[in-house]
This record gives structure tokens, sequence and C-alpha cells, in this order.
């Protein structure tokens, strides 16, 4: 079945806009409680499944909170709130209370005025894309309410944030601690502003805290893992060790060293699978994306590390290492996945895999990440109609190939539709910058004029 309003990481778009409106939200949650109803929890009998809804900063997230705890109540699941919290948070709470799914009310990276609606297994997984296309075939059915006596109820989860401190915290190895660190956290004004600066600092770290005050409208606006350019100032202002960037629900994360030098997943990878090949601990390989830079390949390689790309979205990344019993993976864009941390990509725990590696070889990231010799590679994006695939057409077909002869076996040309937003993204890679940007502004011009 072709799905219709789930992306790549669930229902996304412009509050106001369906499919983010009260209505389309109220009949989500009932197609979603019907779904996690009928489906085999061993539940006891009379017993109702229960899920957990948790949030980003963003003004709209009161109206979708209630939108969809009625829509779950009404088919008859039981809710517990935690209100603003990370989405891996949401992700670790669900398995950790033995609870059919969680929730997460959030559109990550956009800007306030989008939302969006993901969901988790009880495993603390995305759903799988069968039991997505259920949830989506259910709001076709109209709303039957449950007797009174069937409904569900709605309890506030006071201690969500405290308990998911803890797991961050457990993720790092007992024998080391932050002490004489001193550390800039960005949270984006979003879910882990009054989370991340914890960790850290109980950890034993000097922790500064900036995009920690929001107000509902300025989550990830100038802050945060997609905006990292006040974390590089405020680094270099307080003559701080590291910057840590989370993004608004705090699932990536890049870094920024004492000189106000920027890392991106890519880079903070490779830092992980080195220290973990150092270790022993490395099992299998390592997975990437269609966007992971060549050079990070190539290291791989060099590293004896097997290496495979998926397609572009953490969900890709995590299914292709479940299928090769792989534990570690991850976008240039600072998803990281460890799986034997974490069932999701979580922001906080991969900076702390990031900050043992850096304490146990008492390295800086740039010396940690000296051998990783990046290739240049630009990215633009095209703002497109909604549905619109310009990638096929003629014109743009003769740009790539332009392009690609011109690489000359040297670099990638890679056309995208962000499974997010409107936008097609033209990426091209290679030794010679100049060459890159060239190109890259060549193909996005050429999607310009036919979009």
């Amino acid at each position: 079945m072709s799905r219709k309003y789930f992306g790549t990481d669930g229902v996304r778009g412009k509050v106001g806009e369906t499919p983010i409106t009260p209505e389309f939200v109220l009949h989500l949650g009932y197609a979603a409680g019907k779904v996690l109803a009928t489906s085999d929890w061993n539940l006891s009998e009379g017993e109702r499944p229960t899920v957990l809804i948790g949030k980003d900063t963003r003004i709209s997230g009161y109206l979708l909170e209630s939108a969809l705890q009625a829509g779950l109540i009404a088919a008859g699941a039981d809710v517990y709130l935690a209100g603003p919290i990370p989405t891996p948070a949401v992700a670790y709470l669900t398995r950790a209370l033995r609870l059919q799914a969680g929730v997460v009310i959030s559109a990550s990276h956009n800007p306030f005025e989008d939302n969006g609606i993901k969901f988790f297994s009880a495993s603390g997984s995305k759903l799988p894309d069968q039991v997505e296309s259920a949830i989506e075939a259910g709001l076709d059915a109209p709303i039957i309410t449950m007797t009174s006596a069937k409904l569900g109820k709605a309890k506030r989860l006071d201690d969500a944030a405290g308990r998911y401190i803890e797991f961050c915290k457990s993720s790092f190895p007992y024998d080391l601690d932050l002490r004489g660190l001193k550390i800039v956290v960005d949270c984006a004004h979003g879910a882990a502003y009054h989370i991340a600066g914890h960790v850290f600092h109980e950890l034993g770290a000097d922790v500064i805290e900036i995009g920690v005050n929001p107000d509902g409208k300025n989550i990830n606006d100038h802050y945060g893992a997609t905006a990292p350019e006040n974390l590089q100032k405020a680094v270099v202002a307080h003559n701080a060790d590291i910057g840590i960037a989370l993004d608004g629900d705090a699932d990536r994360v890049v870094m920024v060293d004492a000189k106000g030098q920027l890392y991106d997943g890519d880079q903070l990878l490779y830092i992980v699978a080195k220290h973990r090949q150092k270790l022993g601990t490395m099992k299998g390989g390592v997975v990437g994306t269609l966007m992971t830079n060549l050079a990070f390949e190539l290291a791989m390689q060099n590293m004896g590390i097997p290496f495979a790309r998926a397609k572009v979205g953490d969900r890709y990344v995590m299914e292709l290492l479940q299928q090769k019993g792989w534990q570690l993976g991850g976008e240039n864009s600072g998803h990281l996945i460890c799986l034997d941390r974490h069932s999701t990509g979580d922001g906080i725990i991969s900076a702390l895999q990031v900050l043992h590696a850096l304490r146990s070889s008492k390295k800086t990231l740039a010396e940690a990440s000296a051998e990783l010799l990046m290739f240049p590679q630009v990215l633009i994006n095209v703002r497109i109609a909604k549905g619109q695939d310009c990638s096929n057409h003629a014109q743009v077909q003769a740009s790539v190939s332009s392009a690609t002869a011109a690489l000359a076996g040297k670099g990638r040309v890679l056309l995208r539709p962000s499974g997010t937003e409107p936008l097609l993204r033209v990426m091209v890679e290679g030794e010679d910058g100049e060459k890159v940007r060239y190109w890259a502004e060549e193909i996005a011009q050429s999607v310009r004029a036919v979009s």
C-alpha cells in the first residue's frame, strides 16, 4: 500500500494545513489506538494498550497533544503524558515502562510553524512500514467512540526527565568522568532544554548552556545542530574545550572544538568507529547513507571495517543495521545510532560516545579525526512544488551527466527529494572544491528552471 501521509519520519507539515490539523490528528490518534488494540501485545482480558506521548517545545504542541490524546482515549487506549522531552527519551521510556507504543509530537529541525507526529513501537524503534500502513488504512474509517466503560484514561508522567537523564548517564563508562572539561551545550530552545545540561554536569563537566529558553516560537531559530554559529562563537568566547549542539527534538548532534571548528556526523561517527575498533568492541561494520562523505567510506576501507550505504533517513540506517546485525551507523546531519546503547538515534548519548573516545585517548576532536580528510561536499536545497519530482527531467539529467563527466570518477552527484519538506536536495562532492561548487550550482539552477 502506498502511504499518503507517513513520510520517512512520521507525519509532518505546516500547522493548520492537512495533515497537521486538530481534526486529522484526532483521527490519527483514534486510528493508531484501534491498530494497537487489535495487535498481538499479549494483553490480559480487559487490559487496555498504553501509549506514551512526548513533545518538543513548539507552541502547537499543546493543540496537537490534546487532539492526539482524545483520539487514543476514544479508541480505548490509556495515555501517559510526558510533556516536553527528547524524541529518544520517548523511545527509551516506552521500552522501559513496557508500554505498547510511544508518540512524539515534533518536527525535529524544522521551523516552529511546522509540526509532526511519529510513533515508536514497544521495543523503542520506529514503527515498521506495515504498521504505519495499517494506521493509514484506519484513517478511512469513521470515529466510533468506545462506550464510557471502555474509554482510556490519561496520566501525567512526572518523572520522565529524571528517568531519561539517568539512562543517558548510564551509557557512559563508570570508570570515566568529564571533570576538567568546560562544555557549551546548545539545546536549540528545544526538547532537551531542561535535560542535556544536567547529563553533562552530573558527569563532572563545567557546563555553559545556550538555546535553553524556549518560548514556543524560537525552536531551532539560530540555535542548535542546524544553526551552530552561536555555539561556535560561545565556545571561543567562554574559552571552552568543546561544544555540543542538539536539534529541536535532540535526536541529532554536531560538535565544535576549542577553536570553533565544526564537526559533522561523519566526523563524529569516524571517531566512535575508530575508538571501538581499538577497544575491540566493534561488532560488524558501519552503516552510512547516500549522503555520507566519500572520504568516510575510504577511511573505513583503510581500517578494514565493512561499510554499507542506506537510503537517507535514520529509519533506513536502522533497518540496514538490523539486517546486517551491526551496531553503529549514522548520517552526516548528526543522526548517530549506537544500538548497544539505545534502540534509536540519540543526540546526547551519541555525544557521550564521542566524549568517551576523546577521554580515553586523551585527544581533541581535531586530533581524533585528523586522518579523515573530508572531500569538499556542497548541498543545495531547491524548493519545489509539493509532490513534484524534477530529478528525471531531461534538462536536469543533462546537467547531472555533465557534472559526472567533469568529476571524472573522483566524486559523486546525488539528487534526493526531502522526506519532510518540499525540497530537492542537490549534493555534489569531489576532490576539487571549486569544481564541486560550480557543478552543484549548475544542477540546482537546472532544477529551478523546470520546477
